[in-house]
């Protein structure tokens, strides 16, 4: 490793500043089109919803699809050599879309922004594993994870405001974002720097956790694993589904007007950095209470998602959104990517990384598309809030019987299985 990233006391902090501009921009292109689906629909044709949820698919089926060989080339090559050539397509490809005349445009322009923000999670989750202090490293993921919540604010309302309501064409936020992504591609140049491959920097802790994994024989694929995977994929159904389709659910179901619904989803975001930042605090002071909190957040999302769909007027409505923004994804995510990064050594820990988020993000593939699917077919897209809700609790269930239950009999399972 490189004398300048052993020795900076003040390294891992500017590691989080630039990881978390990384997920502002990538959540800001992520929601920024979600509010104005129909000044989209009608400058391109009049498209169908099945068509525009489809723009978000492309994107997550690159995105999910780059997940495992990015893993694997930021651990033959390290994150800066990834991040900065991919942050570049990642500006193009904003400016593809923005330039876009019809619907296979913007398709071309979402599959080169997927593809290019698919090497982002391993990079940064190494990153931030190899030199986080260790008692830090929940909360610091969490601060990390925050700059998703802050992108997604920023573009659910930017573009209802500017688009909505100040009816500025579409079009213009494309560009605007590709100047920002070009801004922080430039925050990674300075900020982080490239580890020195050697033949000896595996340190004393990887040997003892490599030599459990070869003991133990742990695997990536073992039931405990799997239900893992099966959390995320679950917890990320539902997030996606709410980021992808919320805005256009409350103005067609719930009678919102247009230029207000950026701020009602965004409500999601906002409360979404507190919940993070306090649990995963708890669970950096408290690890043996890691899987009860699992379980009371699953439960929560089933139920607070639920009630966004069974919600009797406005106020009631804003509480469940406030609340799942507490109890959701990005609560749960610092726990899961501690427990992946704790359980494999550092020389492949993007690879892991890429393992755990490729399944869970399948779900970002699914649930965008299928969700316009089921509002063509049925009129109404109550019945895809009820299958989000269900798959998280389907993962309550198999949590607690797998993941839970088990734990009682070895000392520390989730790290020794």
């Amino acid at each position: 490793m490189e004398q300048t990233v052993k020795h900076d006391p003040n390294y891992y902090k500017k590691i989080i500043f630039a990881l978390c501009l990384g997920w502002v921009v990538i959540w800001i292109y992520r929601t920024i089109l979600t509010p104005i689906y129909p000044q989209i629909q009608e400058s391109l044709g009049n498209i169908s919803d099945t068509q525009v949820g489809l723009i978000a698919s492309i994107y997550f089926f690159a995105y999910t699809g780059m997940q495992i060989p990015s893993g694997i080339l930021v651990d033959k090559f390290g994150q800066k050599r990834v991040l900065i050539p991919a942050f570049i397509i990642f500006a193009l490809a904003a400016f593809v879309i923005g330039s876009s005349t019809t619907i296979t445009q913007v398709y071309i322009g979402a599959l080169m922004a997927g593809l290019s923000t698919g090497s982002y999670y391993g990079a940064a989750f190494s990153l931030s594993a190899k030199h986080m202090p260790k008692d830090k490293k929940s909360f610091s993921n969490a601060i990390i994870n925050s700059g998703s919540a802050l992108g997604m604010v920023i573009g659910l309302v930017g573009s209802s405001v500017l688009v909505g309501g100040l009816e500025i064409k579409w079009n213009f936020m494309l560009y605007i974002i590709a100047v920002l992504i070009v801004a922080v591609t430039f925050v990674f140049m300075l900020f982080v720097k490239q580890d020195k491959k050697t033949a000896t920097n595996e340190t004393s802790e990887d040997k003892k956790t490599t030599q459990n994994t070869v003991s133990q024989g742990v695997e990536l694929f073992s039931p405990k694993k799997l239900v893992i995977y099966f959390v995320y994929f679950a917890t990320c159904y539902g997030y996606y589904m709410i980021v992808t389709w919320l805005p256009s659910f409350l103005v067609s179901e719930k009678g919102f007007e247009q230029g207000s619904v950026g701020y009602v989803a965004a409500l999601v975001a906002v409360t979404a950095v507190p919940g993070a930042l306090i649990f995963s605090k708890y669970i950096d002071k408290n690890a043996h209470m890691r899987q009860k909190l699992i379980i009371f957040l699953l439960i929560g999302a089933a139920v607070t998602i639920s009630l966004t769909v069974f919600a009797p007027n406005p106020a009631v409505l804003y509480g469940a959104l406030i609340l799942y923004g507490l109890l959701g994804k990005l609560a749960i995510d610092p726990v899961l990517i501690t427990y992946v990064t704790d359980s494999v050594p550092s020389n492949s820990m993007a690879k892991a990384l890429g393992i755990f988020n490729f399944f869970g993000m399948t779900s970002s593939v699914i649930a965008p598309t299928l969700t316009g699917y089921i509002g063509d077919i049925t009129g109404s897209k109550v019945l895809a809030f009820y299958i989000a809700a269900i798959l998280l609790v389907a993962a309550t269930i198999l949590f607690f019987l797998v993941v839970m239950l088990k734990e009682k009999k070895t000392i520390n399972p989730l790290i020794n299985e």
